[in-house]
């Protein structure tokens, strides 16, 4: 009976040894590779925003000249989310936000969109979305050029009414068969738009610290 004990108490010590090994194991997986996951995808971030704001927008380091959204429901998002600020000579040029569609066809679409400071939209790129592909794919460049619908367009150009795709009495053009998708997309977009009205003072208050302009090959995350 005490031989059964042991062998029983032996075998339970070494189920936890090995649980707790391999959770360490794990643990040091995931710091070893948090920054370097994080690098990646803030340079696949800028890739796109170095899409949509043009280099005549700014001559300040907008990499750096950045602000803190808390989460907000215009934008979509449930955690904070940086604005890039650009500025031109010292003035306010265009900021690009950060958004989420919640209701595509197969769940959230993240988007960025960059705002001119007189409202009009400079660009909008898909960041991720997980719509069906052959459906879903049209709304991202280089698959499809839907997307440079938004270039732009403002809210002082179009009205509430008319950010829906045509099909709903809108403006914005759509895939047969795929209505759900670009539905979404327009609608996220218009009330980021919205955010920015109720917010560009905020969105471009002066930095604490301006850096100039990164030279060619700086400032790369």
């Amino acid at each position: 009976m005490k031989r059964i004990a042991r062998s029983t108490l032996q075998t339970a010590i070494n189920l936890v040894f090995f649980a707790v090994l391999a959770t360490a194991i794990l643990a040091s997986v995931f710091f070893l590779t948090r920054d370097a996951i994080k690098k990646s995808e803030e340079a696949e971030k800028m890739k796109l925003i170095n899409q949509i704001v043009p280099s005549t927008l700014f001559d300040n380091n907008i990499i750096k000249d950045t602000l803190t959204i808390p989460a907000n429901e215009l934008l979509g998002t449930e955690d904070n989310t940086l604005a890039y600020r650009a500025r031109l000579k010292g003035e306010p040029s265009a900021v690009v936000l950060e958004s989420i569609a919640p209701d595509g066809f197969s769940g959230r679409i993240w988007l960025i969109l960059a705002v001119r400071a007189n409202g009009e939209l400079a660009g909008v790129r898909v960041v991720t979305h997980k719509e069906t592909p052959g459906l879903g794919d049209y709304i991202e460049l280089p698959k499809s050029p839907w997307i440079k619908n938004f270039d732009g367009k403002s809210r002082a150009g179009y009205k509430d009414a008319d950010w829906k795709v045509k099909k709903d009495g809108g403006q914005f053009d759509y895939m047969a068969g795929a209505t759900i998708t670009p539905r979404a997309v327009v609608k996220a977009v218009n009330k980021a738009l919205v955010y920015f009205e109720q917010n560009r003072d905020k969105l471009f208050a002066p930095s604490p610290q301006q850096s100039p302009r990164p030279l060619a090959g700086e400032g790369k995350l």
